[in-house]
């Protein structure tokens, strides 16, 4: 009858981390680049008084166990980095990535992050930054006098000046063999990790790596109906394990009120 309980309230403790994980999700609803929280579950360990295929005695095997489960856990809120949409915005510095790949930033401690948020600014010394000030790794700045700039889906960056001159660079993307093995810092910022593997670098358009799409940005892979459903069955299946805690507890009530 106590296990009843305990069983429960993992399983109330999970839901929890679920909704956590949805409010989460449908936060980011509008973050540039968002990629969504997938939780995953699995059952704790099981209490066995009787294993299948033991000796029942005169050589008949058990064909069937008696095993109880202890609950649930949360085991995984990994990413699902499908692509969200490209949306134009018509801004020369903003770019999407149509496919694979990061752009690579330079942390303040000096380690390198990676990001799918291209709404890139220009700060006073001409590099390209992202809206916290994180220069992107490996390009050049803007020549002083720069009146236009063009990037091609090879990533080839072209900038112009008033004479006519043009100056050229390019944009390189990282990839990773396991991208949902990355650590999420926040500021729409990510981190390598063991279990992602170790950063590629390699051109837009290259085989394996997206193109990029200047004067659009891509937006967050949330399905806000389909986590809205998700928010539902949440709240019924902390509602149901809610109710089995409940019902255990009538139950040891009712076998303490048999002493008197």
């Amino acid at each position: 009858m106590i296990q009843s309980l305990y069983s429960g309230a993992t399983g109330m403790e999970a839901q929890q981390l679920n909704l956590n994980t949805i409010a989460n999700n449908l936060a980011n609803a509008s973050t540039n680049g968002f990629k969504k929280n997938r939780i995953e579950f699995q059952d704790l360990m099981y209490t066995k008084t009787k294993a299948a295929g033991s000796d029942a005695g005169s050589g008949t095997l058990v064909p069937t166990s008696v095993e109880v489960g202890n609950g649930s856990r949360v085991v995984s809120t990994s990413k699902v980095f499908t692509e969200g949409q490209l949306t134009q915005t018509g801004q020369s510095y903003d770019v999407a990535i149509n496919g694979d790949g990061f752009l690579q930033v330079q942390k303040a401690d000096g380690t390198y992050g990676y990001t799918r948020d291209g709404a890139l600014q220009v700060d006073n010394t001409g590099r390209f930054v992202t809206s916290d000030g994180l220069p992107i790794n490996g390009l050049q700045p803007l020549p002083s006098g720069t009146t236009s700039v063009s990037i091609a889906p090879n990533g080839q960056v072209t900038a112009l000046n008033a004479a006519g001159s043009s100056t050229t660079f390019k944009i390189q993307l990282t990839k990773f063999t396991n991208p949902a093995g990355l650590s999420s810092d926040g500021n729409n910022i990510y981190s390598e990790t063991p279990a992602s593997g170790t950063a590629e670098t390699g051109n837009p358009g290259d085989p394996g790596y997206g193109t990029i799409v200047q004067g659009s940005l891509e937006s967050s892979n949330v399905n806000i109906v389909e986590e809205m459903v998700n928010m539902i069955q949440a709240q019924r299946a902390y509602e149901i394990n809610s109710k089995s805690v409940t019902t255990s507890d009538e139950m040891l009530s009712k076998i303490s009120d048999l002493k008197r």
